[in-house]
């Protein structure tokens, strides 16, 4: 039997040494993807999956992320936490349990990947398993810099392995998750704690994984960001979706 899932974390406290010297002065989750801040497109999705409110962590510039926040006219509630010392991704999920204390399932996002991408798909999927986690799946091109999965017949996540020397596939985690509160079992409150490093491999055999359909990319390296420029108004006009012209 399915119910709304409408809360989610969107984690966006990345420094984006990578894309320096833009990210000197813009944050990460705030790059602008033709005119519009990645957040942006964030609050787009989870309106589009009826979250109506989501938490996001800051720490590099987060005045930056303050001011875009009052800014922004949206159906989704933002509530922001700061990060002095990064915790993690999975250390801010534990942090801040509250946010999610009476949900019995809720999402967390990347928020520092670009996708258009079928999650309400992969929320029914995750509905029908009993797991602690579901992750959305991406086929990599670049899959030694990834978190790599292997799934048996039922979809159940059999192998995790966070960025392998020797891939054995190209399925690789896409940081969009749906998770039940039995997830906080696995992490530690106030420790640094990764998904990828920490959590996950402890959560073989108790994890479900299904292949995204649609557009992902992780805009953290200038090859990237000049990659997404470019395929974004193709995404979006396949999608149907109208987007405010370049700037």
């Amino acid at each position: 039997m399915s119910h709304a899932i409408t809360k989610a974390f969107l984690l966006a406290a990345g420094l984006g040494t990578r894309l320096r010297p833009l990210t000197e002065r813009v944050p990460k989750c705030l790059v602008p993807i033709h005119g519009r801040p990645l957040l942006d497109i964030w609050l787009d999705i989870c309106e589009e999956l009826g979250v109506r409110e989501v938490l996001i962590n800051t720490h590099h510039l987060a005045d930056e992320v303050r001011s875009w926040a009052r800014s922004r006219s949206s159906q989704v509630t933002i509530h922001l936490t700061h990060e002095e010392k990064l915790r993690g991704s999975a250390g801010t999920v534990a942090a801040n349990r509250a946010f999610i204390e009476r949900e019995q399932d809720f999402y967390i996002f990347y928020a520092d990947n670009l996708v258009r991408a079928d999650i309400r798909e992969l929320s029914l999927f995750h509905l029908q398993h009993p797991g602690v986690l579901t992750l959305g799946l991406f086929r990599s091109s670049r899959p030694r810099d990834c978190g790599i999965v292997d799934l048996d017949v039922s979809s159940r996540i059999v192998s995790f392995e966070e960025k392998p020397v020797a891939p054995q596939s190209n399925l690789a985690n896409a940081g969009i998750f749906v998770a039940r509160s039995a997830l906080f079992d696995y992490i530690t409150e106030g420790q640094f704690a990764d998904f990828g490093k920490d959590v996950i491999p402890k959560l073989i055999g108790r994890i479900w994984g299904k292949e995204l359909g649609g557009y992902l990319l992780d805009i953290g390296t200038h090859e990237n960001y000049l990659r997404a420029l470019r395929e974004w108004p193709v995404i979006i006009g396949r999608a149907g979706i109208r987007e405010p012209a370049t700037a």
